[in-house]
């Protein structure tokens, strides 16, 4: 699915369309754009995108293999930026993650959804309902709506982590939890590192603005930046940091509680083993084959056999239970 928005001081259009060339007749030159490629993995189509608007061929790569994540500082055709971004929609227990590109030019925004991300289109819904005063912009402006959004959508998934630590925190802490709920937290730990990686490209995007030669955002859009952006992804990196600490404080709890369940199941084992230790010595005594064996001949040798093999059961159990063994 393509969806090109057009806007300039006084017009405002949106053309929707699943064919490549359909949409780039519609491109005004003299207009600013937004074009939206969702779901779109035609490397053919995107190839015709790419050359329309100028950029380097070897971009086609770079948006299919989406080998680095985060801002290209090599930025002589274009800003660009691989994205990864953690939301809070859980799948096989691992947070999923929508990945995308976004390239900036001098008029105009491309945005390769391989997911489409909610942020994108209520975006597009407030500039088509006119919102937002977009025409008063260009598409730097976007640029900073999208990470404003996201950083926004980051308290979302942040709360949603929240709530689950605190459940696997009551699991942990009531010693109830088994080795599934270790596996729980050391799941949603590895899989918030998107989260990290996300404010940085963030702050790598923060930092190459204030370079001379940086042109693709304009010096009123950089103003939004540090006045909104840069407080914003501080106060998020902290939290971030302080729910890895937390998950890593109960992940070492867990591992401690699994390592002290362990220890005792090898401890009754090991009461076990000391209970028929002197069973199996006397069981085996009686077991040898020697002809004169004077108790063999007596009535009450059995009785008496068993007789002392329950003592030494009763009484090791008894004492276990004194010691607090069992």
């Amino acid at each position: 699915m393509l969806i090109l928005l057009t806007f300039s001081h006084n017009h405002l259009e949106l053309f929707t369309s699943r064919e490549v060339d359909a949409v780039l007749k519609k491109i005004d030159g003299s207009h600013n754009i937004w074009l939206r490629c969702i779901h779109f993995r035609d490397r053919t189509g995107t190839a015709k995108i790419i050359k329309h608007f100028g950029l380097n061929p070897s971009r086609v790569n770079m948006i299919f293999n989406h080998s680095s994540v985060g801002i290209d500082e090599d930025v002589e055709d274009c800003l660009f930026n691989n994205y990864e971004i953690l939301t809070h929609q859980i799948k096989n227990r691992e947070f999923e993650v929508a990945r995308g590109s976004i390239v900036v030019g001098t008029n105009f925004i491309i945005t390769f959804e391989i997911t489409e991300l909610r942020i994108f289109s209520l975006l597009t819904n407030n500039f088509q309902k006119r919102n937002l005063d977009l025409q008063k912009w260009g598409v730097d402006y976007i640029l900073y709506l999208v990470f404003k959004d996201i950083l926004n959508s980051y308290h979302t998934v942040f709360d949603y982590i929240s709530r689950q630590l605190d459940d696997l925190e009551d699991e942990v802490l009531g010693n109830s939890g088994d080795e599934l709920t270790y596996q729980k937290i050391a799941t949603m730990r590895q899989s918030t590192r998107v989260g990290r990686r996300n404010f940085q490209s963030i702050k790598s995007l923060l930092v190459i603005m204030d370079y001379e030669d940086f042109q693709w955002i304009s010096q009123p859009v950089k103003t939004l930046f540090n006045q909104e952006v840069v407080h914003h992804v501080d106060n998020l990196w902290q939290e971030y940091l302080a729910l890895r600490a937390w998950m890593s404080e109960l992940m070492e709890i867990q591992r401690d509680n699994i390592a002290s369940k362990t220890s005792e199941l090898i401890n009754r084992l090991t009461i076990l083993s000391t209970i028929f230790l002197p069973i199996t010595f006397i069981t085996g005594f009686y077991g040898m084959n020697f002809k004169y064996m004077p108790e063999l001949d007596q009535p009450w040798a059995y009785p008496t056999i068993i007789s002392v093999i329950a003592l030494i059961v009763i009484g090791s159990i008894m004492y276990a239970k004194q010691q607090r063994w069992l």
